[in-house]
């Protein structure tokens, strides 16, 4: 941690050391969370507010200590979807369980046929 004061801005390198990660994962950060700012003067210098600080605290604790992917952390931070629970089924296990009430209702002959077609123009 710095001597600066909480209120005061940091730079990427402050922050970085803060957060406890380089600076060019601040700066990957940047690019994947449309929420991250930081000020930028001339000559493209950053300053991490108090906001940022709080905002760069919450995404390493979503990818590192939540293990989260940053797909993960986005959805959480955007709110649309809530942390994970670690003792819920992976999202890939849901989704295939839910995909295959549509199929139940298809005609069979209809994907008989369809294979049908598919191996005849395989063979020509």
């Amino acid at each position: 941690m710095t001597d600066k004061s909480d209120s005061a801005f940091r730079t990427i390198s402050e922050a970085a050391d803060e957060i406890g990660v380089p600076a060019h994962v601040l700066r990957f950060w940047e690019t994947r969370f449309p929420q991250l700012q930081p000020l930028k003067r001339a000559g493209g210098r950053r300053y991490y507010r108090p906001a940022d600080m709080a905002l760069l605290r919450q995404i390493r604790s979503l990818l590192h200590d939540a293990g989260m992917t940053i797909r993960g952390a986005q959805l959480a931070l955007s709110g649309k979807a809530a942390p994970a629970d670690p003792a819920a089924p992976p999202p890939r296990a849901a989704a295939s369980a839910g995909a295959s009430a549509p199929l139940a209702s298809i005609d069979r002959r209809a994907l008989v046929a369809i294979r049908d077609r598919l191996a005849a123009a395989l063979a020509a």
